[in-house]
C-alpha cells in the first residue's frame, strides 16, 4: 500500500523520496483545490445566529486565499476505524449517514496518522499539522530526561528524568466519570445524571501532584504547556473564533496548547473510571471500555455534548455563546469493540457475542458491526442538529481517527507479556557489570515498544545497542499468553539511539525522545492478560491507515484520491476552509505540512 511508503521514507531520512512524495501532496492539493474553490464560488451565507449575540464567536477571522468556505468545521475522530472499515460499511449501507457525507464529500482513501500511531500524537497531529518531531508528544505516557518526578518541591541539582502520565492517572478522582469534580454519583437512580454539568476547564480536574515538574520554574507543567506548538484552538482563538472539543480524559486540555487558551468549553468525561453504578467512584470496578454497550452509552453523553455545541450552547446545554467556529470529539466506541474478545452487543445481551473481526480479517463481527451503526447513527443525530439550526450548508464535516487497530486477522494474534521482557533486559544489563540504576526505568508497550534509557547509562555508547541486541535474541518457544512462540521479542525490527532519532525524524538531543524504537511483527500484541485482541500505537498499516472523509457544501461529491496523504494535514485544512491562514501553525511552517486541497 502506498501509505507504507511514506512511513518508511519519512522516517528513514530518505529526503529525496520525502521531497517527492511533498510535490505529490502539492499537485494533489493543487488538482482538488481547482476543483473545490471552483464550486464555492459563490460564498456561504452565515447564520447571524451561529456566532453568538455579543459573544466572542460573532467576530470572524482575517480572510486567507481565496477566503472562507464555511463558519463552522465539525471534527470527528473515530477511534480505530480504518479506511476499509468505512469503505465497507458504505457499501453495505448505501442510506446510512456516513454514505451520504462520502457522496457529498471528499474521500482520501490512502491517509496515514503519525508514528507512533497512539492516541495522543493522534489528535495532536490533527490540531497542530505537526508529527511528534514537531510538537514533543509521542505517546500519552513517557519519559522525560529533563523533568523531575510529579511530587517533587523545590527541585535542585540536574534532573533525574520522570514518567510523563497524560491520561486518566492525572485526575483529581480516576475512578469517577466527573474525574473527581464532586457530581457524581447524582442523587437518585442514575449516578451520571448529571455528567454534563462537569467543569468545562479540564485544569479544574486535573491533579497537580500527578504532573510533571519543571526543572526551571518548579512548577508542574500541564498538558497544553508540554506542547511545543500551537493548535488549530489557539489560532481560531486569536481571530476571536468559538471553540469547543470533547475527548476521553481531562488530559486533553493539551489541545488549548502552550497558551491554555485555545479552548473555549470542554467535555472531558473520564473513559477509563468505573462503569458500575453501585460504585460509581471506585477505581478497582470495571471502566467504560470494558462493555461495548458502556462505551456507547458514555460516548452518547459526548454527543449531546456536541449536539448543544450546535445548538449554540455550552456543553450542558446552558447559555448562548454561539456554534463554534470549530468543535468536535472523538468515539471510543469502534475502539473497544475491536479490541475486546466478547461483550454484550445490541440483540445480544449474554456478554458472548464476538469483537473484532471474522476469521478473514476484514468483515467486522457483531459487536463491531453493532459499534459502526451507533457512530453512523450517532452523526445523523449531529447533522439532523445541523440542518434544524440551519447550519448544515455552512459548515465542513470532517470524519478521521486518531489511529487504527491491529490484527484484524484473529489468526494472527500473539499476545506477549512485555514486562518479563523489559525485566529480562534490565538483568541482563546488571549481569554484565553494569552496577546502579536500571538500563530501562521506563517503556511503553503496545502494538510497538518504546523505550526509554535511564539518564546515568543515557551517555554510554553501549547503552541502546545493547538493548537492541538484546531484543533482538530474546526467544521463548511457546512463550507467549497464547502459547506461541516468542522470536526477538515479538519484534521486527529495532531502532536504538542514533537510529531511532533518524527512523522518527527527531532531533537526537531530545529529552522525550525514545532511546529503542520497536516495530512488533504483525499480530503481536504486548499485554499480560488475554482481555484484549487488538491494539495500537505500533507501525503496521492497520495501525496507521485510517480515513480522512471531507465533507461540506459545494464540494465534488462522492471523489475518492488515492494518493498518500497524512492526518497532519487536517489541521492546516480547516484553517483554510475558515479562511484562516495555515501558516499560522507552527508545526506547517516547520514540517511545510500541506493542505488537503
Amino acid at each position: 500500500m502506498k501509505h507504507t511508503a511514506i512511513a518508511t521514507d519519512r522516517t528513514s531520512g530518505n529526503s529525496i523520496t520525502m521531497s517527492l512524495l511533498r510535490l505529490g501532496r502539492c499537485i494533489l492539493a493543487t488538482s482538488i483545490a481547482s476543483l473545490l474553490l471552483a464550486a464555492a464560488s459563490t460564498p456561504t451565507q452565515a447564520d447571524e445566529d451561529t456566532q453568538g449575540g455579543g459573544g466572542q464567536g460573532e467576530h470572524h477571522g482575517g480572510n486567507f486565499g481565496h477566503g472562507k468556505l464555511v463558519n463552522h468545521v465539525l471534527l470527528i475522530s473515530v477511534d480505530g476505524l480504518h479506511q476499509s472499515d468505512l469503505a465497507s460499511y458504505i457499501r453495505s449501507h448505501p442510506k446510512s449517514t456516513l454514505a451520504a457525507l462520502a457522496a457529498s464529500g471528499v474521500n482520501y482513501i490512502n491517509a496515514s496518522t503519525p508514528f507512533p500511531s497512539d492516541s495522543f500524537p493522534g489528535m495532536v497531529g490533527q490540531a497542530t499539522g505537526g508529527n511528534p518531531s514537531s510538537t514533543g508528544i509521542y505517546y500519552d505516557d513517557t519519559w522525560n530526561r529533563a523533568v523531575f518526578p510529579a511530587g517533587t518541591i523545590n527541585p535542585t541539582g540536574p534532573a533525574p528524568g520522570a514518567e510523563v502520565t497524560y491520561f486518566e492517572q492525572l485526575d483529581l478522582n480516576l475512578g469517577a466519570l466527573d474525574a473527581g469534580q464532586g457530581i457524581v454519583p447524582a442523587p437518585g437512580n442514575d449516578p451520571w445524571a448529571n455528567i454534563l454539568q462537569l467543569s468545562g476547564n479540564p485544569v479544574n480536574l486535573i491533579d497537580p501532584k500527578q504532573l510533571p515538574v519543571d526543572a526551571h520554574t518548579g512548577k508542574p507543567i500541564y498538558p497544553g504547556e508540554y506542547l511545543r506548538v500551537n493548535t488549530i484552538f489557539e489560532v481560531a482563538h486569536e481571530h476571536h473564533l468559538l471553540t469547543a472539543w470533547s475527548d476521553k480524559h481531562p488530559a486533553y486540555q493539551i489541545l488549548s496548547g502552550p497558551s491554555g487558551l485555545g479552548v473555549d468549553d470542554y467535555f472531558t468525561p473520564e473513559i477509563n473510571s468505573s462503569a458500575n453504578p453501585a460504585a460509581p467512584t471506585d477505581p478497582n470496578q470495571n471502566d467504560w471500555t470494558t462493555n461495548n454497550l458502556s462505551t456507547q452509552q458514555y460516548d452518547n453523553y459526548k454527543v449531546q455534548a456536541v449536539i448543544n455545541w450546535i445548538n449554540g450552547h455550552r456543553h450542558d446545554g446552558s447559555g448562548n455563546p454561539g456554534t463554534p467556529a470549530i468543535f468536535g470529539m472523538n468515539f471510543q466506541t469502534v475502539s473497544t469493540a475491536q479490541k475486546l474478545p466478547t461483550s454484550p452487543t445490541n440483540g445480544d445481551l449474554s456478554g458472548n457475542a464476538p469483537g473484532g473481526y471474522l476469521a478473514d480479517g476484514a468483515t467486522p463481527g457483531t459487536v463491531l458491526s453493532n459499534a459502526l451503526d451507533f457512530v453512523d447513527r450517532s452523526l445523523g443525530s449531529m447533522v439532523a442538529a445541523l440542518q434544524q439550526r440551519g447550519l448544515y450548508n455552512d459548515t465542513a464535516i470532517i470524519i478521521s481517527a486518531k489511529h487504527g487497530q491491529s490484527p484484524m486477522n484473529p489468526a494472527a494474534l500473539n499476545r506477549i507479556k512485555d514486562s518479563s521482557i523489559i525485566d529480562a533486559l534490565n538483568a541482563a544489563w546488571k549481569s554484565a557489570g553494569h552496577n546502579g540504576n536500571d538500563l530501562v526505568p521506563f517503556s511503553v508497550n503496545d502494538d510497538g515498544m518504546l523505550i526509554w534509557i535511564d539518564n546515568q547509562w543515557h551517555n554510554d555508547p553501549t547503552a541502546a545497542p545493547f538493548a537492541k541486541n538484546f531484543l533482538l535474541n530474546y526467544n521463548v518457544p511457546g512463550g507467549s499468553v497464547d502459547g506461541k512462540d516468542i522470536t526477538s521479542a515479538g519484534l521486527m525490527q529495532v531502532f536504538a539511539g542514533a537510529e531511532a532519532a533518524e527512523f522518527i525524524g527527531a532531533n537526537p538531543n531530545d529529552p522525550r525522545l525514545p532511546d529503542v524504537i520497536g516495530i512488533a511483527q504483525y499480530g503481536v500484541v504486548y499485554t499480560s492478560k488475554k482481555s484484549k485482541i487488538s491494539e495500537h500505537g505500533g507501525g503496521h498499516p492497520e495501525d496507521r491507515n485510517v480515513p480522512i472523509l471531507l465533507s461540506f457544501p459545494n464540494a465534488p461529491g462522492g471523489s475518492g484520491y488515492s494518493d498518500p496523504v497524512e492526518t497532519t494535514q487536517i489541521a492546516p485544512t480547516i484553517l483554510r476552509l475558515l479562511g484562516l491562514n495555515p501558516n499560522e501553525l507552527q508545526a506547517v511552517r516547520l514540517e511545510g505540512t500541506q493542505t488537503l486541497f
